[in-house]
């Protein structure tokens, strides 16, 4: 297989079906509607929730990193 081949492949599999996103945007707009609905209390409860879990979570976007490998320090001759 090419590379150019791999990367339709690759780029077809990572790609979400319309469905998905259709249930998504319907979930994002129920949401968005009951929070309309709450009281000032509730929705600053929620805000603070919010907050404190994306305090907590780190998201590293774009390449992987991938560590160096150590240098070998023994000196020549020594086994392994």
């Amino acid at each position: 297989m090419s590379a150019f081949e791999a990367d339709d492949w690759a780029r077809t599999q990572a790609m979400p079906a319309e469905e998905e996103i259709r249930r998504v945007r319907r979930l994002i707009t129920r949401v968005k509607s009951d929070l309309d609905d709450l009281t000032p209390e509730d929705r600053a409860q929620i805000e603070q929730a919010v907050d404190v879990v994306r305090r907590g979570r780190t998201v590293l976007l774009g390449m992987p990193r991938v560590r160096q490998s150590l240098p070998d320090v023994r000196p020549p001759g020594t086994a392994v």
